[in-house]
């Protein structure tokens, strides 16, 4: 009785060790859902066969590191925003602790520095129809984003070419999106560089979803990690065409496979130097690299992929075959960012301070479109308008809180000061000086009584028009016998 005891409870261990090698153990105390999604069929261009296979060997990537997968192919823009829709309530649904990734691949579009994914219907016969048949990645990006999840992945093998001839004016590859704008706990990699444009391939597989098939796979990898190697690997296989890039808002750690607090293999050759250095200064960089074979100072700068990275390497390797190829990168980066912050900021002076820059550039005529487009958008206060001065009565009267009060008299602008004396107040004044002389009364002997208006009757108009000297002449006359005329005129002088 006690043998079979015994057998029993090795088979079950053995069966429960196997069990624990096989699974992503760091996918024990999180729930991870993937939503994948291949657009190859589509109807106004030509089909794109590899992204077909790049969604089938996602899915089976992330099932087996313990993702539950949703896969959906050639979607319509009205099936992608429910399949979006779905997944988004099924990941609010499996609470705080979930691990949300989204891998698609197809073609992407940048317009009006918008990025859009393409349905397998769109057909744009304009600019103009992209965003009413396309799919905004920033609403993807925000549908994830205000769910309660422990982190959020976006993979996007969705840089390939342009193929509508209607959109000969859009923009080569996706604007950068830049995760720390947004909320934390999110991470995005493109398969290549922002404003470049992708390759789909000669193999099953697109370059850099081969790469991901094939470096996600290792265990005890960090997720910054693995996609530094991707990036490698990419350069690699497209001889420099083709570097995926990433940005990054993660709080926690991340590992397709294996346990969380293992720590990090090294990286093969020299990558194994440049390990969370991506805010070293361009003087850091050049101090790394010298003296380092070119090879391996390419592969350094490529993993960081960095504007001083590559800044450094074009100036110490100048020789080199790679440094024409790094400097188109840099170029292309260094305009990329540039347009990231005019699209950001969304004014004049952004649109204006670009086209400086870049004014032969293939985004210029978005630039002068979204220019114009910010300047009629103060339609209501024209430039011309905001230098004519408003009525200086309305500023120096009580004002509600929502008024605009006026710029005070200064020195330098003294034009405002004569418009401030004659606008004071409607109302008159206690004592105000009468450029016309009053009447001259006759000499008397006689004394000049003025009696008081009653009280229901005001003042007498000579009062109200002759102000308060004649006010207080008559009431000196009233006070002075014979003498009170000549001493009335006297008093009148002299107020």
């Amino acid at each position: 009785m006690r043998r079979p005891t015994f057998s029993n409870l090795l088979l079950a261990s053995g069966l429960l060790a196997l069990t624990q090698l096989m699974a992503p153990t760091g996918a024990a105390a999180e729930t991870r859902l993937a939503l994948v999604i291949g657009q190859s069929a589509y109807r106004a261009v030509p089909e794109l066969p590899n992204a077909a296979n790049d969604a089938k060997g996602m899915t089976e990537l992330l099932g087996n590191a313990g993702f539950t997968v949703i896969t959906a192919a050639n979607l319509s823009q009205n099936e992608m925003r429910a399949t979006i829709s779905d997944f988004a309530g099924k990941v609010g649904a499996s609470g705080a602790d979930t691990v949300a990734l989204v891998f698609y691949a197809g073609h992407g579009l940048q317009i009006d520095g918008e990025n859009y994914l393409v349905p397998v219907d769109l057909d744009p016969k304009r600019e103009a129809d992209i965003p009413l048949q396309g799919v905004r990645l920033n609403d993807l990006l925000n549908t994830l984003g205000a769910l309660p999840t422990r982190a959020r992945i976006f993979m996007l093998d969705a840089c390939r070419n342009n193929p509508f001839p209607a959109l000969s004016g859009a923009g080569h590859g996706l604007a950068i999106v830049d995760t720390k704008a947004g909320a934390p706990g999110s991470f995005i990699s493109y398969s290549t560089s922002p404003g470049a444009e992708a390759e789909d391939g000669n193999g099953i597989d697109s370059p850099y979803t081969a790469a991901a098939l094939t470096i996600a796979k290792q265990p005890n990898l960090p997720i910054e990690e693995v996609f530094k190697r991707i990036r490698v690997a990419v350069a690699q296989s497209t001889d420099g065409r083709q570097i995926p890039w990433e940005s990054s808002s993660l709080t926690t750690d991340f590992r397709f496979f294996g346990e969380s607090s293992v720590q990090t293999s090294a990286l093969p050759g020299a990558a194994s130097m440049a390990l969370a250095s991506a805010t070293r200064s361009l003087e850091d960089w050049r101090k790394a690299l010298q003296g380092k074979p070119a090879p391996v100072a390419y592969e350094l700068v490529i993993t960081e992929d960095t504007v001083p990275a590559y800044q450094a390497y074009i100036e110490l390797y100048a020789q080199d075959a790679r440094t024409p190829r790094l400097r188109t990168v840099l170029e292309r980066r260094r305009q990329m960012l540039a347009w990231e912050r005019a699209t950001a900021i969304n004014t004049r002076a952004s649109f204006e301070a670009y086209l400086q820059n870049w004014d032969n550039s293939d985004l210029a005529a978005t630039a002068r479109r979204l220019l114009l487009r910010v300047q009629n958008r103060n339609y209501g206060q024209p430039v011309a308008a905001a230098a004519t001065p408003v009525p200086v009565a309305v500023a120096m009267a009580p004002t509600c809180p929502c008024s605009t009060p006026s710029s005070p008299a200064t020195p330098v602008n003294p034009s405002v000061a004569p418009a401030i004396k004659k606008r004071v107040d409607e109302t008159p004044p206690k004592r105000r000086v009468v450029e016309t002389p009053p009447k001259r009364r006759p000499p008397s002997d006689q004394v000049v009584y003025e009696r008081a208006p009653p009280p229901d009757r005001g003042p007498p108009p000579e009062a109200v028009m002759q102000g308060i000297g004649v006010g207080v002449g008559i009431g000196l006359g009233m006070g002075m016998g014979s003498r009170g005329g000549d001493h009335y005129r006297g008093d009148y002088r002299r107020y």
